[in-house]
């Protein structure tokens, strides 16, 4: 009987989901690339809250996540510039928030963590785009480092492709991440 009781409670615990929470003490970095004809130019923030929950011995099992980054945060460095973005083109006063919702579809273990995918949706500008995502999962002492680089066009979130000097830029943004994840106890 004994020997039926620990097994149950390993079971149970094993299949238990782990969560974690973007760690705000860390060094977190949200990032998007602008190619224009006259000079590239950057948009970055700390600025990103979210979770994932997945079972720690098969990551993509049952997993679940969501990650948001307040867009009145985003910074290029020319202060003119933030303006015109998020009064022009994000209309930050409307969608404050830019969220991605989503589940890993995919998860090679590797040293150093897991390589994953991830599938959802992308919302931004009042628009929710399905998106598939690859990152990795850097195992650190309270959780994990997620990196990952992708691409979200603009027009897909029906965000008009601003113009520098009457030459339109990239619809195409690149987006990078680099933020951490706490373990919660």
């Amino acid at each position: 009987m004994i020997k039926f009781i620990l097994i149950t409670i390993f079971l149970l615990n094993s299949t238990f989901a782990d969560e974690f929470h973007v760690d705000k003490d860390k060094k977190n970095m949200v990032k998007f690339i602008s190619d224009a004809p006259i000079e590239d130019f950057e948009g970055v923030t700390s600025n990103i809250d979210g979770y994932l929950i997945g079972n720690p011995s098969n990551i993509k099992e049952d997993s679940e996540l969501y990650f948001e980054v307040q867009l009145n945060t985003l910074e290029t460095g020319i202060g003119l510039r933030d303006r015109h973005m998020r009064e022009n083109y994000l209309h930050t006063d409307k969608y404050p928030l830019t969220h991605f919702t989503g589940k890993i579809i995919e998860a090679k273990k590797t040293p150093e963590g897991w390589d994953v995918k991830v599938s959802g949706e992308m919302f931004v500008h009042g628009v929710k785009k399905k998106q598939t995502i690859k990152g990795e999962m850097i195992k650190t002492s309270k959780g994990y480092r997620v990196k990952s680089s992708f691409i979200v066009a603009l027009t897909d979130h029906k965000i008009e492709v601003p113009s520098l000097m009457f030459q339109k830029i990239d619809e195409n943004m690149q987006l990078e991440l680099d933020f951490y994840l706490m373990k919660v106890d």
